[in-house]
Protein backbone atom coordinates (compact mmCIF):
# COMPACT_ATOMS: atom_id res chain seq x y z
CA UNK A 1 0.00 0.00 0.00
CA UNK A 2 1.35 3.58 -0.61
CA UNK A 3 1.98 5.85 1.83
CA UNK A 4 0.16 8.67 0.58
CA UNK A 5 -2.84 6.06 0.68
CA UNK A 6 -2.30 5.83 4.40
CA UNK A 7 -1.94 9.44 4.82
CA UNK A 8 -5.04 9.73 3.10
CA UNK A 9 -7.23 7.62 5.44
CA UNK A 10 -5.41 9.30 8.51
CA UNK A 11 -6.44 12.71 7.49
CA UNK A 12 -9.88 11.47 6.55
CA UNK A 13 -10.15 9.83 10.33
CA UNK A 14 -9.21 13.35 11.87
CA UNK A 15 -11.87 15.14 9.50
CA UNK A 16 -14.65 12.34 10.91
CA UNK A 17 -13.10 13.24 14.45
CA UNK A 18 -13.05 17.01 13.98
CA UNK A 19 -17.14 16.71 12.64
CA UNK A 20 -17.83 15.07 15.51
CA UNK A 21 -16.10 17.26 18.63
CA UNK A 22 -16.50 21.24 16.72
CA UNK A 23 -14.05 22.06 18.72
CA UNK A 24 -10.89 22.72 16.15
CA UNK A 25 -9.60 19.21 18.13
CA UNK A 26 -7.77 18.31 15.34
CA UNK A 27 -7.84 20.78 12.92
CA UNK A 28 -4.28 21.68 13.14
CA UNK A 29 -3.45 17.83 12.36
CA UNK A 30 -5.78 17.69 9.25
CA UNK A 31 -3.50 20.50 7.58
CA UNK A 32 -0.84 18.88 8.54
CA UNK A 33 -1.84 15.42 7.24
CA UNK A 34 -2.74 17.09 3.75
CA UNK A 35 0.98 18.57 3.44
CA UNK A 36 2.50 15.26 4.27
CA UNK A 37 0.02 13.52 1.99
CA UNK A 38 1.77 15.49 -0.60
CA UNK A 39 5.29 15.21 0.41
CA UNK A 40 5.03 11.26 0.50
CA UNK A 41 4.97 11.47 -3.23
CA UNK A 42 8.46 12.73 -2.77
CA UNK A 43 9.80 11.63 0.68
CA UNK A 44 10.16 7.45 1.17
CA UNK A 45 11.13 7.16 4.87
CA UNK A 46 8.15 6.98 7.13
CA UNK A 47 9.79 8.41 9.67
CA UNK A 48 10.52 11.91 8.10
CA UNK A 49 6.75 11.66 7.08
CA UNK A 50 5.77 11.18 10.57
CA UNK A 51 7.68 13.69 12.15
CA UNK A 52 6.38 16.33 9.94
CA UNK A 53 3.35 15.46 10.51
CA UNK A 54 3.25 15.96 13.91
CA UNK A 55 5.97 18.17 14.20
CA UNK A 56 3.76 20.92 11.76
CA UNK A 57 0.84 19.95 13.39
CA UNK A 58 1.70 21.16 16.79
CA UNK A 59 3.17 24.20 15.21
CA UNK A 60 0.35 25.04 13.45
CA UNK A 61 -1.28 24.51 16.60
CA UNK A 62 1.23 26.68 18.76
CA UNK A 63 0.90 29.13 16.10
CA UNK A 64 -2.94 29.93 16.06
CA UNK A 65 -4.46 28.36 18.77
CA UNK A 66 -4.57 32.19 20.09
CA UNK A 67 -5.66 33.70 17.34
CA UNK A 68 -8.82 31.42 17.27
CA UNK A 69 -9.73 31.15 20.63
CA UNK A 70 -9.35 35.07 20.77
CA UNK A 71 -11.83 35.43 17.33
CA UNK A 72 -13.77 32.88 19.62
CA UNK A 73 -13.93 35.23 22.42
CA UNK A 74 -15.00 38.38 20.62
CA UNK A 75 -17.74 36.82 18.99
CA UNK A 76 -19.81 35.79 22.25
CA UNK A 77 -21.27 39.09 22.07
CA UNK A 78 -24.45 39.94 24.83
CA UNK A 79 -27.86 38.87 23.62
CA UNK A 80 -30.13 42.01 23.37
CA UNK A 81 -31.84 41.09 26.77
CA UNK A 82 -28.90 41.37 28.36
CA UNK A 83 -27.11 44.37 26.25
CA UNK A 84 -30.37 46.39 28.07
CA UNK A 85 -29.59 45.80 31.54
CA UNK A 86 -28.05 48.96 33.14
CA UNK A 87 -30.00 50.82 29.98
CA UNK A 88 -32.69 53.98 31.21
CA UNK A 89 -35.82 54.00 29.39
CA UNK A 90 -39.12 55.64 29.75
CA UNK A 91 -42.32 54.49 31.14
CA UNK A 92 -45.10 53.92 28.27
CA UNK A 93 -47.72 51.81 29.83
CA UNK A 94 -48.56 52.51 33.83
CA UNK A 95 -46.57 49.72 36.18
CA UNK A 96 -48.50 48.99 39.45
CA UNK A 97 -47.03 46.26 41.73
CA UNK A 98 -47.08 42.99 40.44
CA UNK A 99 -49.05 44.37 37.22
CA UNK A 100 -47.45 44.04 34.10
CA UNK A 101 -47.08 47.41 32.06
CA UNK A 102 -45.01 48.99 29.21
CA UNK A 103 -41.50 50.43 28.66
CA UNK A 104 -39.98 51.88 25.83
CA UNK A 105 -35.80 51.16 25.91
CA UNK A 106 -33.72 51.17 23.59
CA UNK A 107 -35.88 52.58 20.48
CA UNK A 108 -38.23 49.28 21.58
CA UNK A 109 -41.65 48.08 23.42
CA UNK A 110 -41.21 45.52 26.54
CA UNK A 111 -43.08 44.73 28.55
CA UNK A 112 -42.05 45.84 32.09
CA UNK A 113 -42.57 44.40 36.39
CA UNK A 114 -41.19 46.89 39.36
CA UNK A 115 -42.12 46.59 42.73
CA UNK A 116 -43.92 49.68 43.13
CA UNK A 117 -46.09 51.82 40.93
CA UNK A 118 -44.31 53.93 38.13
CA UNK A 119 -46.60 56.47 36.12
CA UNK A 120 -46.53 56.79 32.50
CA UNK A 121 -43.64 59.10 31.13
CA UNK A 122 -41.14 57.75 34.23
CA UNK A 123 -38.04 57.90 33.60
CA UNK A 124 -37.01 53.75 34.36
CA UNK A 125 -33.51 51.78 34.56
CA UNK A 126 -33.87 48.17 33.69
CA UNK A 127 -32.56 45.99 36.78
CA UNK A 128 -33.07 42.53 35.51
CA UNK A 129 -34.79 40.22 33.25
CA UNK A 130 -37.26 37.64 34.39
CA UNK A 131 -38.42 35.23 31.48
CA UNK A 132 -40.02 37.36 29.05
CA UNK A 133 -40.12 41.14 31.25
CA UNK A 134 -37.61 43.37 32.26
CA UNK A 135 -37.49 44.44 36.00
CA UNK A 136 -37.26 47.97 36.25
CA UNK A 137 -37.06 50.50 38.87
CA UNK A 138 -37.60 54.29 38.84
CA UNK A 139 -34.74 56.33 38.16
CA UNK A 140 -34.05 59.13 40.98
CA UNK A 141 -33.41 62.76 39.68
CA UNK A 142 -30.59 63.80 41.66
CA UNK A 143 -30.89 67.46 43.50
CA UNK A 144 -28.43 70.15 42.55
Amino acid sequence: MSMWIVWLVVVILLVVIEAMTVNLVTIWFIISGIVTVFLSFFLNDLISQLAIFVLLGILLMILTKPVIEEMKKNKEEKLNLERIIGMEGVVIKEIKKNVIGEVKVDGKTWSAIADKKIPVDSDIVVEEIRGVKLVVSKVKKSKK
